[in-house]
């Protein structure tokens, strides 16, 4: 207990001096929220991702491997892998609008491109309304890990893992959260490398890890997986969800805005598809094979699998930097939820006042502003602790739900960006329309057609804004940022040629026809349709970093002089 104890301690502290030292003691909104919007590709990636796997990913992938099986991996790893297209899609546009504009929040965006108010403010509203049960599945699982390994009662790990994060949240910003999240990255792999290790090891090793698990329970290697594990629908569903819903999380949309330049962003996405491909292998074949070695668990139970598996196989140290993996991809993304939903509340709902923004000359001089944020920080994770003593479900059930509240904000900002018929109506309307459709489905008042309830919820709200801005009598301009920088300029045989290659990527995601429930041919010891997902997505990589670069090339001369240009009045 003593070992274990200490590593967790000696990591808690490593990263508190660490937060410390990365922070920069002068900068207002900028600085804190952005850390300067200086962030190259190397930071860039490792903050992406580290916030992005969140506890969901250790706790909640080996959960779901638990529970059916290997056919978790590729919805996953492909899945998250093929929505780093968004962030040539989205977030470069989003990068040199929101430089030229200064925009610090995605509802900035939105407001800027129709000249709503009110719809910037309901995109923000939405935006934290999804992220406050997400947020508060990070300390909730901090409470499961430090239970399971140290004996401590749920409510108070939870309560010390938040406390941490925000003290370097407060001490340094997104600067201080950036570098954080790489170290915290780098260690969560560890602990899953090793983790996978050693249960290999304790069933004799991959071959009879395999042969063991086929004979115990040969859906864990079959589509569609387990229990019913994910039927074909579903799975089409879950490709469509991660991409629609991922880059519309308010914390990864903000790091479109904190790059320091095009490169890093198309960088990163090159190499985001290789990063999900290895690492979210790691939990969920420790979940598969945990079954052999701890059977039983049922329902939320699952979810503590990999700690229960440290704490049992893994020995005395191997449980505590287990413990610290869990914890590292926990706070990486909790860090991250508590900043952007502070700026949140700072930029859009604190600072709107009858309907309006106020101008943000002389309103708040930066030390109030960073003050005011950091206060916000310290109640929002007080309301995610609270969320988190009582959860409704397993990680996955709620991790579901609240992207599907996330993906009916896709619309909104691909039409802000590319449909030059878009109003604020119809943005406001398709918001409504859709959220309205989500929380049908939550009470099970809509037929979902053998999909998840995120598809036909965003089918509705992407029809409403089509319809009515085709109905608008005229069109609002766009605004100059928006019109200078929110297209790539690409000759029409180039963009037909990407089309179809991207398409095919897209087609390739579902192989229904493996879905017949078989036992597959192996490669590797691995499952045929596993290692068919891993190349898939290890070729995503080349193909982004070309489409990134041929996308970008033909319009870099205009976006760099309108992003330099005189006259450009920022939004805020």
């Amino acid at each position: 207990m003593a070992a274990k104890l200490l590593v967790v301690l000696a990591y808690l502290t490593g990263v508190l001096v660490l937060g410390a030292l990365a922070r920069r003691k002068r900068g207002g909104a900028q600085e804190f929220f952005l850390a300067g919007r200086s962030l190259r590709t190397l930071v860039l990636l490792g903050t992406m991702a580290a916030t992005n796997f969140s506890a969901f990913t250790i706790v909640g992938f080996s959960g779901a491997g638990y529970r059916m099986g290997f056919a978790f991996y590729p919805v996953m790893a492909y899945g998250t892998g093929l929505m780093a297209l968004t962030f040539i899609l989205i977030g470069i546009p989003a990068f040199r609008i929101g430089r030229e504009l200064g925009l610090i929040t995605p509802a900035e965006l939105v407001e800027a491109r129709f000249g709503s108010p009110g719809l910037g403010a309901t995109f923000a509203a939405v935006q934290s309304v999804f992220t406050l049960p997400y947020l508060a599945l990070q300390p909730l699982a901090a409470g499961y890990v430090l239970q399971s390994l140290l004996g401590v009662p749920l409510v108070l790990g939870a309560g010390a893992v938040t406390a941490v994060v925000v003290c370097y949240v407060l001490a340094g910003g997104m600067r201080s959260v950036a570098w954080t999240d790489v170290v915290q990255g780098f260690v969560m792999l560890a602990a899953l490398v090793a983790g996978l290790a050693v249960v290999v090891s304790a069933l004799g090793g991959w071959g009879a890890a395999t042969a063991r698990l086929a004979a115990a329970s040969p859906e864990h290697l079959r589509r569609p997986g387990a229990g019913g594990g994910i039927p074909v629908g579903i799975w089409a569903s879950y490709m469509a969800l991660w991409f629609m819903a991922d880059p519309m999380l308010p914390q990864l949309f903000q790091r479109f805005y904190a790059a320091k330049e095009e490169r890093s962003i198309v960088r990163t996405a090159a190499l985001y598809p290789v990063v999900t491909t290895v690492v979210f292998f790691l939990p969920v074949a420790i979940g598969a094979f945990g079954r052999l070695l701890i059977p039983g668990l049922e329902g939320q139970k699952a979810d503590t699998v990999f700690p229960l598996l440290m704490e049992r196989v893994g020995g005395v140290w191997l449980a505590g930097l287990a413990a610290a993996g869990v914890l590292a991809a926990i706070m990486s993304t909790m860090d991250s939820q508590l900043l952007t939903l502070a700026s949140i509340v700072e930029r859009d709902i604190l600072r709107c006042k009858d309907g309006a923004r106020q101008p943000a000359a002389g309103v708040l001089s930066p030390g109030a502003t960073t003050r005011r944020s950091r206060l916000a920080v310290a109640l929002l994770a007080v309301v995610g602790c609270a969320l988190a003593l009582r959860p409704p479900g397993t990680m996955l059930a709620i991790a579901t739900e609240v992207f599907a509240g996330f993906a009916v904000l896709f619309p909104t900002v691909v039409a802000a960006l590319y449909w030059k018929r878009a109003t604020a109506r119809g943005a406001l309307l398709s918001i409504v329309v859709g959220e309205a459709a989500v929380g049908a489905y939550h009470f099970h008042l809509l037929p979902a057609w053998g999909l998840l309830p995120a598809v036909p919820a965003t089918a509705a709200a992407a029809l409403t804004l089509l319809l009515v801005g085709l109905a608008a009598p005229s069109r609002s301009p766009v605004p100059r940022a928006f019109a200078a920088h929110a297209r790539f300029r690409m000759g029409r045989g180039r963009a037909l040629a990407w089309t179809a290659i991207l398409a095919a990527f897209c087609v390739l995601s579902t192989d229904w026809w493996r879905f017949d429930g078989r036992s597959p041919a192996t490669v590797a010891g691995l499952p045929d349709w596993v290692v068919y997902f891993a190349v898939l997505g290890l070729a995503l990589a080349p193909t982004l970093a070309l489409f990134g670069r041929d996308a970008t090339r033909a319009g870099m001369a205009a976006a760099r002089q309108a992003l330099g240009g005189a006259g450009a009045r920022p939004l805020c």
